[in-house]
């Protein structure tokens, strides 16, 4: 008897308890749900704010670019070798807007991407702790430094010298672009090809350790392949910042639209013609006015482009070492 009524006063007593808990656990967790919603509701507006956002960009582009072809040929355009906008005359014919951005981002690659990639392999394998937290806010300055300053060093300093060492180097040319952009975009692969470098598994590094390896086939037979798809990433996005580089380079490289791979030459990109028809001197409604965003718009399909294939790349690299 006394066993079940010390039951029986056990199991109302835990009944009492959970009947005061449960309002109490309901109303917290009602509270807790409630700022889970609004956190919800703002990082689904942040999203939505940048979707609209780029589908507003694509709109304009693409409106203007309609009425930019409606006036000429888009054979023209697209297979053009002279572009001779503010001529009598004009001509559109792009390709010479093309082989100037691509003379100066493939230069500035050719700068970043191997001074960029070994200063990440340095960093992350060789320095020391004190070292790279002093190295890598230096090297990460540079990305902070405005476009303009980088034009005006590519007049002052760079330009010069290349002129004392190639006399028949023109004042405005697309080495001297090619070389400010190319430290321009350094931080942007040493950066990121060091974070990639610090997510390979310490575990890896080990296991060729304990092969014998050194720490240069460590780093370049063990970090560099299981990195490869942020390695690639950096490369991408440094391109792509060359591309649509304008201050540096349209101070640098000048203002002449040309089909040559004379890097010592003259030469206008993409968005040093933007720059160019910008400077407010243009009537509005005018073809162009309308040809900036047509060269916009190619641009924008150009730098797609390369994200789409940056993309691909590194999903596959990134399936084969997983």
């Amino acid at each position: 008897m006394k066993l079940i009524r010390a039951f029986i006063f056990r199991s109302s007593t835990e009944a009492a308890s959970l009947g005061a808990q449960t309002p109490a656990t309901t109303f917290g967790k009602r509270r807790i749900r409630l700022p889970e919603l609004i956190i919800q509701f703002l990082l689904f507006a942040c999203a939505g704010i940048s979707v609209v956002t780029t589908a507003g960009i694509i709109f304009v582009l693409l409106d203007e670019t309609v009425k930019f072809f409606a006036e000429v040929s888009i054979l023209e355009f697209v297979t053009g070798t002279t572009w001779t906008a503010w001529f009598t005359n004009p001509k559109y014919g792009v390709l010479p807007l093309v082989n100037g951005t691509f003379l100066v981002a493939v230069g500035a690659g050719l700068i970043a991407i191997p001074l960029g990639l070994l200063s990440a392999v340095y960093l992350s394998e060789y320095a020391s702790k004190k070292l790279r937290s002093l190295l890598k806010p230096i090297l990460e300055v540079l990305a902070g430094v405005p476009t303009v300053v980088y034009g005006y060093f590519a007049l002052t300093t760079v330009t010069p010298i290349l002129q004392k060492i190639i006399p028949q180097t023109q004042v405005f040319n697309a080495a001297s672009a090619a070389i400010v952009v190319g430290i321009m975009i350094l931080p942007t692969v040493a950066s990121l090809c060091d974070d990639s470098f610090n997510a390979v598994p310490k575990s890896l590094r080990d296991a060729g350790y304990s092969l014998g390896a050194t720490k240069l086939e460590v780093a370049k037979g063990v970090v560099l392949p299981a990195a490869l798809s942020g390695v690639f990433a950096s490369f991408v996005l440094a391109l792509a910042r060359a591309v649509g580089e304008t201050m540096a380079v349209a101070m640098a490289a000048g203002a002449t639209p040309k089909m040559t791979l004379n890097a010592l030459e003259s030469i206008q990109t993409m968005t040093g013609y933007i720059v160019q028809v910008s400077l407010g001197d243009t009537a509005h409604g005018t073809t162009v006015y309308h040809s900036i965003f047509a060269v916009g718009f190619l641009l924008f399909l150009i730098t797609l482009t390369m994200n789409i294939v940056s993309h691909r790349i590194i999903k596959r690299y990134r399936e084969t070492y997983e």
